[in-house]
């Protein structure tokens, strides 16, 4: 126990020779102890406090806020406190928030009690429920007390080291909040008001404005540890990593704003091209923050800024140069945010004292800054309004010298208008007179188009009857022949009946009389005949309901009618183009019936038909081989009618002018050039489509859609 005593004094003496600095002299009011401190680096960061206590190492502090600058090591300060108030209690305030590590070792008796913080614990778990680093420090009045503090972080470390009584302390946080929380609030203003002008103006360079101004006031809230108080205080590491997330997303909305603001590419194109490489710089800290490199992302946040700064500066002097107002307001808010920034620098490397007008210039300049580039905006928006109700005026003058022009020209174009109406009222009687002749010869050419179709199915109607009326009248003399002998036979049997000869006799003369006329081929000869006839009368009739079908071209009135019906109509009339030597290829549904115009569909039928069978012939001559195939189908909304042919087809220019009036590939005299035209008409009067597929060399595919609820 005594060796263990012993030890301890040593210790202790030890300490205070290597312990220069003066030690703090409390009296009550609070005080920044800086100054009174030594420092000893720890490079390797993990130096025991029982060797730093021993350590001979420590440099006195010449700054009264001591700066560590940034470092990968550690740092001990030790200073020694004699407390001549009356209170016991002490407080050790440190105004730094973003240290990493802040840990306090203080002695009582022969033991030490430790206080520390890290950057993985909770907000919640502090005593003190503020973002500063506070401390509680117990020493009787009269005596001294020696104490130690070990710190690091992975920013540039500031040490603000306040020492003072709780109710001092609690004053002094608590006019540091009221401070920031006037600045909070007016950013909270600033972004509002803003935000509301830029969804009533879709003006981007205020929505540009609002992200640098709520970047921004995250990174001083963040460096001031208000976001790790209010915002992040479960989430410790989200803190760490915002110290640079924000600040390089502060000046990458700092660069858009800018760049839309001041208009650099056209006012300074040789700058504006730097401006990527500066977001690129931000962009690359932002990554290396949150892959761990918290040393190097600080150096390349620190570069960025530097970056950013002397090119948007020089911008700003450049276009103020060149006369645009608003800039010149721009350039003093930054020039007034960048006097507050070098003295919160300077306050720091210890050139300032460190006061209550010191600790806030930056918070003063940044108020100031977002202040001034809210009236720049809206400067520029009065110069914008300003050249607009300019440029208003001037359309304005120069539409009273053009009423003054055009009254002036009024006299004189009356005149001429007088006498260029007579030129026109007889151009327009020559205009309508030619106008009259052109309506009559289209309506001799659809005329002359119908006459065509009317000429085929006459054509058609007599060759198809002429065959079946040939049945029945060749077959109308033997049948007359063969009736007579058979009356003829009647009579001889009459006779021989009615003879007295026997029963016998008499049918054998029967026998012998019918073998004489040939009864038997007789009878066969008049079924045949008949036969020939019943189907000529039936084919007859066929045409006659298939002409019925397809009769009346130009009526007007909307019919239920079986689309099937009419093709098979229109191929009962257009059977003689056939010449037996085209196949027909029938795939007919079981269609609903619809209301349509059936007459006029038939036309559309017959003209498409009529075009097949003359490609086939085209290319096949008088040889067999064409085919056409005639295809119908339904879904709910529409008939589909595809008439397919295997004949000359169609190439691309052609496809395009099918429908066109007037245009036929058929030589001379064979065509109008309007059945097509015509067809396409019908199927838009029912509101359906037709279609062309074509392949030259392969044939053509018309495709017709007809919808199955057809109202005008």
């Amino acid at each position: 126990m005594k060796r263990i005593y012993f030890s301890f004094l040593l210790l202790q003496i030890f300490s205070v020779k290597s312990f220069s600095q003066t030690p703090v002299v409390f009296k009550g009011d609070n005080l920044i102890i800086g100054n009174h401190v030594s420092i000893l680096e720890d490079p390797h960061n993990h130096l025991p406090f029982q060797d730093a206590r021993i350590a001979t190492g420590y440099v006195p502090s010449k700054s009264e806020v001591p700066n560590l600058n940034l470092s990968k090591s550690y740092f001990w300060l030790k200073f020694s406190v004699k407390n001549m108030s009356p209170e016991n209690h002490l407080l050790l305030s440190i105004d730094y928030p973003t240290l990493d590590l802040c840990e306090f070792y203080s002695f009582y008796g022969n033991k030490y009690m430790v206080q520390q913080f890290n950057d993985t614990v909770p907000f919640n778990n502090r005593k003190y429920k503020h973002q500063n680093f506070i401390f509680d420090i117990y020493l009787p009045q009269n005596t001294t007390g020696t104490f130690y503090l070990r710190v690091g972080s992975s920013e540039q470390m500031v040490l603000p080291l306040i020492l003072g009584t709780p109710q001092k302390i609690a004053e002094s946080m608590l006019t540091h909040d009221l401070v920031w929380g006037v600045l909070i609030g007016l950013i909270m203003v600033m972004i509002l008001y803003n935000l509301f002008i830029f969804i009533s103006t879709k003006d981007r360079s205020y929505l540009y404005y609002v992200l640098y101004t709520t970047f921004i006031g995250f990174t001083q809230t963040s460096l001031s540890g208000y976001t790790y108080h209010f915002i992040f205080y479960d989430n410790p590491v989200l803190f760490n990593k915002g110290l640079i997330i924000f600040p390089a997303l502060a000046g990458i909305s700092a660069v858009f704003f800018v760049s839309l603001f001041l208009h650099t590419r056209e006012r300074t194109p040789k700058l504006h091209k730097v401006l990527p490489l500066i977001i690129i710089l931000y962009v690359a800290a932002i990554i290396l923050r949150i892959f761990g490199f918290d040393h190097i992302s600080y150096r390349m946040i620190d570069i960025s800024a530097l970056a950013c700064t002397l090119v948007i500066f020089s911008a700003a002097i450049i276009i103020s140069l060149q006369g645009f107002r608003p800039a010149r307001l721009f350039l003093l808010a930054w020039t007034i945010f960048l006097i507050g920034i070098v003295l919160f620098v300077l306050r720091n490397l210890g050139v300032l004292p460190y006061n209550n007008f010191t600790n806030y210039t930056m918070q003063v300049g940044t108020a100031l800054e977002i202040t001034l580039l809210s009236l720049a905006l809206a400067d520029k928006i009065n110069i914008f309004k300003a050249e607009k109700e300019r440029s208003q005026q001037e359309t304005v003058n120069a539409l009273m010298e053009n009423e003054r022009i055009i009254k002036e020209q009024n006299v004189i174009l009356e005149l001429k208008v007088n006498e260029r109406t007579v030129e026109l009222s007889e151009s327009n009687q020559e205009l309508n007179s030619a106008l009259e002749n052109l309506k009559a010869a289209q309506t001799q050419l659809v005329e002359s188009e119908k006459m065509a179709s009317l000429g085929q199915l006459t054509a058609g109607i007599a060759h198809e009857i002429n065959n079946p009326i040939n049945f029945v009248t060749s077959n109308i003399s033997p049948l007359k022949r063969d009736i007579e002998m058979v009356l003829e036979a009647l009579n001889v049997i009459e006779n021989v009946g009615v003879s007295d000869s026997s029963a016998a006799d008499k049918l054998k003369q029967i026998k012998e009389y019918k073998e004489e006329l040939d009864f038997d081929y007789l009878t066969t000869e008049i079924t045949h005949l008949i036969k020939g006839i019943n189907d000529g009368a039936s084919r007859t009739a066929e045409i006659v309901r298939g002409l019925r079908f397809f009769s009346r071209l130009d009526e007007d009135n909307l019919k239920e009618a079986d689309i099937n019906e009419g093709l098979e109509s229109t191929m009962a009339i257009a059977n003689n183009l056939l010449n037996n030597k085209i196949k027909i290829i029938k795939e007919f549904a079981d269609l609903p019936r619809v209301e349509c115009y059936p007459g006029k569909l038939n036309q559309v039928f017959l003209n498409i038909i009529t075009n097949a069978v003359y490609a086939i012939q085209k290319r096949f001559g008088k040889n067999a081989g064409g085919e056409i195939i005639i295809n119908t189908s339904f879904d709910e909304k529409n008939i589909s009618i595809k008439i397919k042919d295997n004949g000359t087809g169609m190439d691309a220019q052609t496809q395009k002018k099918v429908f066109e009036p007037f245009f036929t590939t058929k030589d001379v005299g064979e065509g109008t050039g309007l059945g097509m035209s015509i067809a396409y008409n019908i199927v838009k009067k029912h509101n359906g489509t037709i279609n062309v597929n074509s392949v030259q060399g392969e044939g053509t595919e018309f495709i017709l859609q007809i919808p199955t609820n057809f109202t005008e």
